[in-house]
């Protein structure tokens, strides 16, 4: 799915793949634990000039990767970057538990970031996390901490585990704040956003962004119904479709804004 998705930005970008020299995968469902996925779309794909990495930061691994990479384009340490969030959420579902197992999906959505002068682009991201809401959504077992074992039941404990409501407000509260962080840092208003791309995790939360922006729903673009919370791999792939359907227009500010495991939330406000 990541190489795929990876395919059709460069093909956007009418860049060659010696060009790309920085790819960055966000993702929590790796195909390995080593290499990094990154690695695997860099051979795949032929991008013989890069460093490849993957971030684990769950629901805003796209956002991560975003501000990894114009930092170090603004740096002058690379030019072109890859930037993908890609998920394969149904490996790690627990199809027993009736309140998770509804909620998620495969994706991947990718972009190429370049660096110039025009004012357009990344204007201001935010990072935060507070890891001790850790276990509020968590897979325990599996890591070095706690191994499989002969003995392991299999019991669904090694698959996600998620306190829905204390993440809801935790959720509700952060996204927003957030959110609110880069529309001030970019020197803007809601009332100059053109569109909201958030994290399809929950229409309440979307909805209570919204109106915690003094944003109309016209102006949040949504895809949950279709997809469900597809982590790193959201963002993008509303990004994209929200793009291909016309909706981005030259100078337009595009809120983009996650909320995931770790517990972890960022927002970039990018002027298209």
């Amino acid at each position: 799915m990541a190489t795929e998705a990876a395919r059709a930005a460069l093909a956007m970008s009418d860049l060659a793949p010696d060009q790309i020299d920085l790819v960055i995968i966000g993702t929590v469902t790796p195909d390995y634990r080593v290499p990094a996925t990154a690695c695997l779309v860099q051979e795949r794909l032929g991008l013989v000039n890069a460093v490849a990495f993957d971030i684990a930061a769950a629901c805003t691994g796209f956002i991560s990767g975003l501000t990894i990479a114009s930092s170090f384009i603004s740096s002058g340490q690379h030019t072109n970057a890859l930037v993908v969030g890609a998920e394969k959420l149904s490996s790690i579902t627990n199809w027993n538990d009736r309140g998770t197992c509804i909620l998620f999906g495969d994706a991947a959505g990718a972009a190429v970031v370049t660096g110039d002068d025009s004012g357009r682009g990344l204007l201001a991201s935010f990072m935060r996390s507070d890891g001790r809401y850790s276990q509020l959504l968590w897979q325990k077992v599996g890591g070095t901490a706690f191994p499989y074992t002969p003995e392991f039941p299999f019991d669904g404990s090694d698959k996600l585990v998620m306190n829905g409501s204390e993440v809801f407000k935790v959720a509700v509260r952060e996204m927003a704040n957030a959110a609110e962080r880069v529309v001030a840092d970019a020197g803007i208003d809601s009332n100059d956003i053109a569109l909201i791309v958030p994290h399809q995790a929950n229409i309440r939360i979307i909805e209570a962004l919204a109106k915690r922006m003094k944003v109309s729903m016209d102006r949040v673009y949504l895809n949950i119904d279709r997809y469900g919370n597809t982590s790193a791999a959201s963002v993008p792939l509303a990004l994209d479709e929200a793009n291909r359907a016309g909706m981005l227009h030259p100078g337009d500010h595009i809120l983009l804004v996650a909320f995931g495991g770790g517990l972890i939330w960022g927002s970039a406000l990018v002027r298209w």
